[in-house]
């Protein structure tokens, strides 16, 4: 029998490749190419024009950090914005934090929650059915432009690198509107890529935050198949002492959110380390 194999198509020089069982579904939706792919190595995994972006053996990782890491910082979220997480495991990490009360998930393209829904239940788990869960099917961006000043506590956005649908999440007028509607403790993370092949990418984005953010930095995590080191998640704040937290501090709150013991590689003295940044990603940051 010949091996199937799926390649990635991220970079056009260096990239992974999966040997997969079989194809379990393909859509051209309005905006993009999504297929769903069974593995042996990863279990399941969800492809946008080409580009891996979750299995169901590492989804853990990006999940958790996207999620417990400014939640935790802030202490006191009770609005959250998703932009984008088709997938649902952002809004199911989201609402696994028993002090969140509403949480708004934005995702333009329905097809992507359709699929996930079908065939990566898992990952989204309960939380589409939660009563704090509000999904819409529709675009973040005017979402962001119409909701009133000061309505969210904290915005996360999952979302494709700034190519195709997910270009207009890192303008500045998206950024402006972020901080517009964002608590006076108020932050917004986002995926900057993988700074060993993507430092342009962490660079711009922070530049284009700082002129909205007084405090802006990044914090890491090592995400197996997005290859080429740390993946970086942006950070943008109002309170620059939210990435100064002690582990002590972090642990009363995920206790009391209910989230401690429940995590595979977020805890406390992660969450800190996650921010002690090496050189050649720091380089990169707004002086």
């Amino acid at each position: 029998m010949t091996d199937t194999w799926l390649n990635e198509t991220l970079y056009p020089d260096w990239g992974q490749r999966f040997r997969f069982v079989r194809q379990l579904a393909r859509v051209k939706s309005a905006f993009q190419d999504i297929a769903v792919f069974e593995t042996d190595s990863h279990g399941r995994v969800l492809t946008l024009d080409g580009v891996i972006q979750i299995t169901e053996r590492d989804e853990f990782v990006y999940q958790e950090m996207l999620t417990h890491v400014p939640l935790l910082a802030h202490g006191n979220a009770k609005h959250v914005l998703i932009i984008g997480a088709g997938d649902g495991g952002v809004l199911k990490h989201v609402l696994m934090h028993k002090g969140v009360e509403r949480a708004v998930m934005a995702e333009i393209d329905g097809e992507v929650i359709r699929l996930s829904k079908e065939f990566l239940p898992g990952i989204g788990g309960d939380a589409w059915n939660d009563p704090r869960a509000e999904v819409i099917v529709g675009d973040g961006i005017d979402y962001v432009k119409r909701a009133p000043d000061a309505s969210f506590d904290v915005i996360i956005v999952d979302s494709t690198d700034p190519i195709g649908v997910g270009e207009v999440l890192f303008t500045d007028e998206f950024y402006q509107n972020a901080a517009r509607i964002l608590t006076a403790s108020g932050l917004i993370v986002n995926q900057c890529g993988v700074p060993f092949m993507q430092a342009d990418e962490l660079r711009e984005t922070s530049a284009r935050r700082a002129q909205f953010f007084p405090h802006v930095t990044a914090y890491v995590a090592a995400v197996p198949t997005y290859v080429g080191g740390y993946m970086t998640l942006g950070w943008a704040g109002k309170d620059a002492s939210l990435t100064q937290l002690a582990p002590e501090v972090i642990a009363q709150r995920a206790e009391a959110a209910g989230i401690a013991g429940k995590s595979e590689y977020w805890t406390p003295h992660v969450h800190v380390a996650a921010f002690w940044l090496p050189p050649y990603i720091a380089r990169h940051l707004p002086a």
